[in-house]
Formats: structure tokens, sequence, C-alpha cells
């Protein structure tokens, strides 16, 4: 962390701080982030199943954010900040179902938040948000977010920053921000992303350096990640320093076949796009992955980050870089590793 935190109060020694979506990968980072904050007074941890893992200074509620599911104005009034985390990865193959949780759960987040006069409103986008754009050089925060249509997780982040321009008008007086991080890591997350994104077709046991051959080399396969604790340091700076607007993060270096034939003690494998797409299509098809090829196609496009933003006015630099949380990651994937939270069960 560089510079000094000007950290605020909540009139009783702290911030009183709700996160919503507090038991997955960002989620549970974010809390442990916020609950070792001297800022910071209180977390209040919302999620649809209250978990065994009790952070210090962190209670927690069962809430549903769905349309029609818990009243959300009484869990959040009172609060200082509302760091909004929730989304729905799966069912892939019914995007109403994410988009009812996604996009319509996060605007009842959005609304509440409002209706409870909460001053800061911390808002999880994604580098998925933004249009495609280049590899060979960064974008900053300006850069279109318009995502990649066909994908739904692209869909959702792009239709949620569409919403919150139009909710910033509104309540000119609510500091809003919006966290656009790059592919988020983590040992004890590494089940639960197994499960979404590789399904049974990926034995945990065989990602291992040795076991891997090859990595498909395809062209537009870079990408950048971060470990998610480094993420989360950046969502504590955005709740207690008075900043607004969007932040890239992410840690260098970007990601390709190359730095994961690394990782792997593999060599990268140059292939044509089309029968690898093809086979992954039809593996979802046949339900035997659960990642949607639109989602492989908003990869191959996403665009590279400038975070300088983050690091000027949140103080913020990764610890880790992507090639330590990606193997980090891969060590939990081999051994199985998780949290005691429904989301990153075992």
């Amino acid at each position: 962390m560089n510079g000094t935190t000007q950290y605020g109060t909540g009139g009783t020694g702290g911030l009183r701080v709700v996160v919503v979506g507090a038991t997955g990968n960002a989620g549970t980072s974010v809390v442990e982030a916020l609950s070792g904050c001297p800022g910071v007074a209180s977390v209040l941890g919302l999620a649809r199943r209250i978990p065994d893992w009790r952070p210090e200074g962190t209670t927690w509620a069962a809430a549903d954010i769905d349309p029609g599911g818990t009243d959300l104005v009484p869990l959040l009034t009172g609060a200082d900040a509302v760091v909004h985390l929730a989304w729905k990865f799966q069912p892939t193959h019914d995007p109403v179902t994410t988009w009812r949780t996604n996009v319509l759960g996060g605007i009842r987040v959005f609304d509440a938040a409002a209706a409870a006069g909460v001053p800061a409103l911390v808002h999880a986008s994604s580098v998925g948000a933004y249009s495609p754009g280049p590899k060979a050089s960064s974008v900053d925060e300006s850069w279109p977010t318009h995502g990649w249509p066909q994908a739904a997780y692209c869909r959702e982040k792009a239709y949620l920053e569409r919403y919150l321009d139009a909710y910033e008008y509104r309540n000119p007086a609510t500091r809003v921000v919006r966290m656009r991080p790059g592919f988020l890591f983590k040992r004890e997350s590494a089940s639960q992303q197994r499960r979404l994104f590789a399904g049974r077709l990926l034995p945990a046991q065989l990602v291992r350096p040795s076991l891997v051959p090859a990595v498909p080399d395809l062209p537009g396969l870079t990408f950048q990640a971060l470990h998610t604790d480094d993420a989360a340091t950046a969502y504590r700076e955005a709740v207690v320093r008075p900043v607004r607007g969007a932040f890239n993060l992410a840690a260098d270096p970007p990601l390709d076949a190359a730095g994961l034939a690394g990782i792997l003690e593999a060599r990268p494998l140059r292939l044509p796009l089309s029968p690898v797409r093809a086979a992954l299509s039809a593996a979802w098809r046949l339900r035997l992955v659960p990642a949607s090829p639109d989602l492989f196609d908003a990869v191959l496009r996403l665009p590279l980050m400038d975070c300088s933003r983050a690091r000027d006015e949140l103080g913020w630099s990764p610890r880790r870089t992507a090639v330590e949380a990606v193997r980090e990651f891969l060590d939990g994937l081999r051994s199985q590793a998780g949290m005691d939270t429904a989301p990153l069960a075992a």
C-alpha cells in the first residue's frame, strides 16, 4: 500500500459497512479486509445462506436479492457504505435466471441503498463490462463499457454500468464507485471456480506441472488476473477514501499461452481458433462443461487495462503477481481447497 489512508468515521468510531454477497470468492476477501481495518467499526455480511465462518467484527443476515426476495432497506439502513458483490454465474443455459439475480437483483440493492440513504455504494463491475479492445496496449476507465453482447456475463455487467449512469444522476449525493477487476484467483476459491467453469471434465489432480503437456496458443488469448485478497484491499480503500468513479484492478504480468505454459511446465501449442471453439461449444451443449462458449469468445476480445488510477487515488498496488495468484489457485485445485461458506465449500 502506498500513501496514507484517510479513514472516515461512521459517527461511533468507524464506518458501518454492509457487504452484499459476502460468502463467495470476492466477498470473503472483502469481509476480511474490512474487518481488519481500523476505520471500520462493523461489517454486516448478507448472503443467501449464513456461514459458520465468523471473522471478528462481522455479523450475518440471510438475504435474497432476487425480485420478490428479502426487503433490503431495513438491512441497509444506518450503513455508511454498501459493497455489492453478489453474482450468479450459473446456469449458463438459462440466462433469464442469471438476469433476475444479477441485473434485477443488483438494481434492487442499488435502489434499497438509495431508499436507506446510504452515502456510499461500491459496486463490483468487471473487465467483462468493457467493449472489445486492444491486447498490445492498455485502456483506462474511459474505455466504452458495452460488453461483449453474446456473453450473458458481459451483457449483465454492462447493463448495470448503464443503470448506474442514471442512478448517479438521480442520486448526486451518493458516492458511487465501480470496481473493474480482472480475473480473481485465490487458493480458497479453487473448488468453487472448478464447479462454475470447468465442471467434471477437469480432474483436479491432473492440473499440475509435468502432467499438462501443452497449453493452446489461441489468437487473443491474453488476459489479466490478480489475487482476490489484493482486489479486496482496493475495495477497502474505495470504502474508506472519498473517491468516486471507476477503477481498473489487475496485477502484472498479463497472462498468455506462454505464461500459462510456464506455470504448468508445459509448452504453448499454436492452434486454430475454430476447432477449439467448436469443441467447447459441443461440450457446453452436452452439459459436460458449465462455462458458455460465449464467455470464451469474450475473453479473447477483452482489452488489457491500465490500473494507474487505482495506484494514484487508492494508493493501491497488488502484493502478488498474476503468476503467483494463478499458482496459488492451481495448488488449491489440486488440494480441493475451500472455505467454510456455502459457495466456497470444498
